[in-house]
Parts: structure tokens; sequence; C-alpha cells
């Protein structure tokens, strides 16, 4: 993963290796400017010559990637991979039990705020905060990401899930299914929903077919409430029968559902809930992204907007695992990607804290009261620490976001797990918490070994 730099008046130059980075601060020419992602700055340059930096975005309902590439004509070489994780359930969560608390007040004659008028009305372009937080997380990183490297263009998925399109296949003229593109974006929908692997086995490393659970010759749809995804062998067991009758005398499926370890009653009641289930996510992608895409033009870079089936196409033409983040880098025209075995840094939104001052329980009737002031020793939730105990049975180097407390015995939540009880003698800061929480995954290694270049 590429490093960014950024000059003695931190503006923003070109990425360097982690290698060269390593040498810059050896040398005492660089010193560490932020931790997540790792920014260094230099002490002895002012500007110097850039190439052009390409950022890729593919919005999603829980994950959005976020790529870096440098552009060489039709060629892409991969400098940065991010995967963004919005909380916009817990949002949703959180109003939703504000609510509840504010209905049982009012019903039940207690004390309450009374209302301060009643003319209040949404402006124009209004979201809902779950939604509203997907672009203002996505527009942040944008900003942040072109102040730590020399982004001269933005690439979007233009993410456009016709729900009239999945819910009924056979409409004609939409733009983005003619051609070789026909049905890619059917076939994302149900690879996302379905999870990847066959809905009535469970099977994941084998080709996967949409399959009908009430088939055509018994007056089935192609609604997309009635497709499903299945194995070659599962697709061609069940044929024309009902979903009842595959599950009780098929052995092949028996036999396979042995083999996976999972119960036959368990997968007809998965794939029977999963058709009913509505089409939230799609519609959260729909209502966002033309706000996305204003406000990306709103940064003054160019912005191209790409379909997902020429994601998709460009993924499946250079042979390149699914991620949110590898699908970013593949948006819009290309060639060739090259040097896609980098780390993914996983940025998960946790917010900037609570105003809330007790523990509720279901009831909302209060269970305890946290402590007012926010910092404790000079840290607070939500800082990234690195603690060094030196003996006892927590004895070694402990690395992630701390969680506070009056008594100066800390949380630290690592990618290992949490670590309770830690003094903060043994803390030290390494970046202070910006209501995000980092963790670097390992590199994909494609078929043909490391190093491999896709073209």
């Amino acid at each position: 993963m590429a490093v960014f730099v950024l000059d003695k008046q931190k503006r923003p130059l070109m990425p360097c290796s982690e290698k060269r980075a390593r040498l810059l601060r050896e040398r005492g020419r660089a010193v560490v400017h932020k931790r997540y992602p790792f920014t260094i700055r230099l002490k002895d340059r002012v500007e110097g010559d850039t190439q052009p930096l390409r950022l890729g975005i593919d919005p999603g309902s829980k994950t959005t990637g976020l790529a870096l590439v440098r552009e060489d004509a039709e060629d892409r070489h991969l400098l940065c991979l991010i995967e963004l994780v919005h909380r916009g359930f817990q949002i949703r969560k959180a109003l939703e039990q504000r609510r509840a608390f504010r209905r049982r007040r009012r019903r039940q004659n207690l004390r309450y705020r009374a209302p301060r008028f009643n003319n209040r009305t949404r402006p124009k372009g209004w979201l809902a905060p779950s939604l509203q937080h997907r672009v203002d997380t996505i527009t942040a990183w944008v900003n942040r990401l072109t102040r730590l490297a020399p982004v001269t263009a933005i690439s979007q998925e233009l993410v456009r899930f016709d729900t009239q399109k999945l819910d009924n296949p056979e409409i004609s003229g939409v733009e983005y299914q003619q051609g070789s593109l026909l049905g890619y974006e059917v076939r994302e929908y149900l690879l996302e929903k379905w999870g990847r692997e066959c809905a009535y086995c469970g099977d994941t490393d084998t080709p996967l077919d949409v399959e009908h659970v009430v088939p055509r010759a018994h007056g089935g749809s192609h609604r997309v409430s009635n497709l499903t995804l299945a194995c070659h062998a599962c697709n061609q067991g069940k044929g024309n029968g009902t979903l009842d009758t595959f599950f009780t005398t098929d052995k092949g499926l028996k036999k396979r559902l042995k083999a996976n370890n999972l119960s036959a009653d368990a997968r007809q009641e998965r794939v029977q809930r999963e058709l009913k289930r509505p089409l939230r996510d799609a519609s959260a992608v729909n209502a966002t992204r033309w706000v996305l895409f204003g406000a990306l033009k709103a940064t003054g870079l160019p912005v191209t907007a790409g379909s997902g089936g020429r994601t998709k196409y460009n993924r499946q033409r250079l042979g390149i695992p699914k991620t949110h983040a590898l699908d970013a880098a593949c948006v819009g025209p290309m060639d060739a990607l090259h040097h896609w075995q980098v780390p993914t840094l996983t940025i998960k939104a946790t917010g900037r804290g609570s105003y809330q001052r007790t523990r509720l329980t279901r009831h909302g009737f209060p269970r305890g009261y946290l402590m007012r002031q926010k910092q404790v020793h000079g840290f607070q939730t939500g800082d990234m620490v690195k603690a060094i105990v030196p003996t006892g049975k927590k004895a070694g180097i402990h690395t992630g976001r701390v969680a506070v407390r009056k008594t100066g015995s800390f949380n630290i939540q690592t990618e290992q797990g949490a670590v309770q009880g830690i003094s903060h003698k043994h803390c030290l800061l390494i970046q202070r918490g910006d209501g995000y929480g980092y963790r670097l995954t390992s590199s994909i290694q494609p078929k043909g070994g490391a190093g491999q270049t896709v073209a």
C-alpha cells in the first residue's frame, strides 16, 4: 500500500512506496504526519512533479469502496484500496429508539417538551439521517484524500438499481442492460442478496445459475421476488418441481447439505424468508446516488460516471476478485489494472460519542450514569493508542481504539479482540479519535501468484 506524502507546506505530492518512506524517515528527511491513512511530511522539499491520479468510488448501502489509481493512457496502476463501512443502520436504530421513548412519555402523560411549532417543513433535497450520513461520509473522505494526494479526477459508479427492472426484468428500454452487459445488474443484485452461495445447498466455490423458485411451468414469473441462485446440481435436481418436494425427496441435495453441515428445514426457511425481503438496500443506493454525484461535482474535480454492469464486466474480464474496493478501481473504461494485490484499509464509521448521560433499560428507565468529562489522563474514547504492558497476564503490545474509564483502567479494541483493564500509564497516543476505526486487512493474492499483472 502506497504511503501518502506531503511537502514542507503540507501540500500533496505523489505517494511513494513503504520502503522509500522508511528511508526518508531514517535519514531525517521526513516525519510522520498521520497514522491512518499513513502519511509522511517532508522537511526539506516544497512542491514537486505529479502525475494524473484518479479516485474511484463504488457506493454501497453498507460499505463503499474507494480506490486511488495512477493513470497511464488506458492502464491503471493501483496505489491505495479503502473500504468505508457506514453506520446508517445504527443511526436508524437510535432514531427509532428515541421516537419510541418520546411517544411513551406523551402517551402516559409523563414529563416531555411541548412542540415548539407545528409548521416545520423539510427543505428541498432532504434525506433521512441514515441516508445523509452515507453522502456526508463519502464526501468527507473524498475531501480528505484530495488533501493527501494530487487527485485530478473522480470516477463514481452511478449505481442504478431499477426497482421496476428488478421486479420485472422483461421491462425494456434500460440502457445499461443492452448488448454485452445484458442481465449484469439483476445478477449482481442476486449475488449480493444471497451471499454469493447456492441458496439450496450452500456451496460457494462453484458457478451459480439464476433459478426460479416457482417454476415457469407452474406460473412463476421473472420477478426478483421469485429469483434465487443455485448451483448446477441443484438447478438440475429441482427442475420444474416445487420447493417442498425438492427439499424432502432429492437425495443429491441431502448429501450436499450433509457435507456442508446444513439443515434442510433451515435452508428452506431461509429461502422463503429471503424471497420476502424488501429492496431496502437498493432503495438506499437509489436515493443517494444523484445527491452524491452532485456533492462530488461541487469539489471542482471532473467527475465521470460508470454503470455497475461496466464495473463487473471489467472485473471479470481481468480476473479480479470481488471486493468493494477493487470494484471502485474498475469503475469506468479501462484496459488493464496493475499491482492490485495490495492490502485494504477498512475504515468503520463509529461516531464521535454520545450526549446520552445514562444507560437505559428496554423500558426507557435509567440504569446507571456515565461520567461527565470526556478526557481521562489525556485520553478519550476513540483515540488510537499503543499500550506496552511489561508484566502480568496482559503483558505485550496492544494497538487499537481505546475506551476510557474514570478509574484510569482502559479497554483497547485490537484486531484480535478487546483487551480490558489496561492502565493509562502504559498507553501511548498514536492518533486522536476522529469518529472512525481503522483496520488493515491482508492483500488478496491472484491465482497466478504474487506480483502478477492483470491485463
